[in-house]
């Protein structure tokens, strides 16, 4: 279970406050695609993703990517029980859609990245850190279901 401080709450929650969750979520589920390549194969029904730019423009790789990044949220309002939060999207993407959990991780840190570019100064150390915590606890409970 991962405890996070007040501290480490309020930058979390602070710079959530922000997020601009449909144009991050699209780009960080983009960028998952285009950077992690063998991604892909769990999106055969979003189109065209034969490039770069046809990743980063695919309106269904923008809408998931939202719907991901809205989950979030919902980590942000559970904060003390991540792997209560996401025990059914765990056991989705285990039992059905049987997604390597390594993707959780590497979906993590493009999260980050895309945070540390849409805040820059703001998204300082810290904040950085707590937001690294986040996206790891997520990814933990995600996992969760995998045997």
């Amino acid at each position: 279970m991962v405890h996070f401080t007040a501290e480490e709450k309020a930058a979390i929650t602070g710079l959530w406050g922000k997020v601009n969750v449909e144009e991050a979520g699209g780009e960080a589920l983009g960028r998952l695609l285009v950077v992690y390549p063998w991604t892909q194969r769990f999106f055969d029904s979003f189109g065209n993703l034969s490039s770069a730019s046809a990743i980063m423009g695919n309106p269904k790789v923008k809408a998931h990517g939202k719907k991901v990044l809205t989950s979030f949220g919902e980590a942000i309002k559970n904060l003390d029980n991540l792997k209560g939060a996401f025990a059914k999207l765990s056991e989705l993407h285990c039992d059905k859609l049987h997604v390597d959990p390594e993707n959780f991780r590497l979906l993590g840190n493009v999260i980050v990245i895309i945070l540390a570019t849409h805040f820059g100064r703001e998204f300082t150390p810290d904040v950085q850190a707590a937001w690294q915590k986040l996206v790891s606890g997520v990814a933990t409970a995600l996992a969760h279901k995998y045997h």
